[in-house]
């Protein structure tokens, strides 16, 4: 991770390898070359069983690969152990979602990739728990762990963000991102999809920077309300570059406080 705030940037899942290619370059366009893309080539805990889910590892694969060739450092998401030697091939990062960062032999199949494993902490997880599924990873022999915030479930449809567990999770000696967008979920509150508050996405990211975040998740997406996953808590693309230099500069600020 870098000195300065990195940005985890892109739409939930790939909707096509059109829109990933225009997203991806629209991000780059906003926030320089300095960001992680993410796209989901599976979207395999949708509320409802009629929801898409995405392209598949097969295609996603393709898709993520050749982002990445074009110079696009990538993330996605793993769900099964087999999924890990695929998805290091096309990938720079390998995420573990957030209902799935107890499973073991998940994260050991993606420590053993040698990739940076980014470990959803789950809603149900308190942060120093966490640290044992760090723990999982790191005994592969990779240290390669970031570590991501994305609230905590306060009651039914409900996430809270509790920023003194981005203060415990750090002390773990990882990085800590703060996925902003997942945060202002309201999980199954549409009924057979998720809803969500995105009216919080800065004002959340902005207290996670203040905290002393290493890096912070936004899903993004052009039309929200016609994205095919999460598009209730997405934040809109174009508000993405006002929104990425207000938190660098408060980044700046935190920073110089810290090292004093």
């Amino acid at each position: 991770m870098s000195s300065s705030l990195a940005l985890i940037a892109g739409p939930c899942v790939i909707e096509s390898e059109e829109h990933a290619w225009y997203v991806a370059r629209e991000i780059r366009t906003m926030a320089g070359t300095d960001f992680v893309f993410k796209a989901s080539f599976d979207k395999a805990n949708r509320s409802s069983v009629n929801s898409y889910r995405g392209p598949g590892i097969t295609e996603g694969a393709r898709i993520l690969s050749n982002l990445k060739r074009e110079g696009f450092r990538v993330l996605t998401d793993i769900h099964e152990p087999w999924h890990a030697d695929v998805a290091a091939e096309a990938c720079d990062l390998l995420q573990i979602p957030a209902f799935l960062c107890r499973q073991t032999d998940l994260l050991v199949a993606a420590g053993r990739t040698g990739r940076i494993v980014n470990i959803k902490k789950g809603q149900f997880v308190s942060p120093w728990d966490i640290r044992l599924a760090a723990e999982k990873v790191a005994s592969t022999g990779n240290n390669n762990i970031f570590l991501t915030e994305r609230g905590t479930t306060f009651g039914y449809n409900n996430l809270v963000v509790d920023m003194r567990g981005l203060v415990i999770m750090k002390s773990f000696g990882w990085p800590v991102v703060f996925d902003a967008t997942h945060s202002v979920q309201m999980p199954g509150a549409g009924g057979t999809v998720s809803g969500g508050q995105p009216e919080f996405i800065e004002p959340l990211a902005r207290a996670a920077v203040a905290v002393g975040v290493d890096a912070v998740f936004l899903e993004v997406h052009e039309n929200p309300p016609a994205a095919l996953s999460d598009g209730a808590n997405a934040l809109p693309l174009r508000e993405l570059s006002g929104l990425w230099r207000r938190l660098n500069e408060l980044d700046v600020l935190t920073r110089r406080h810290m090292n004093v």
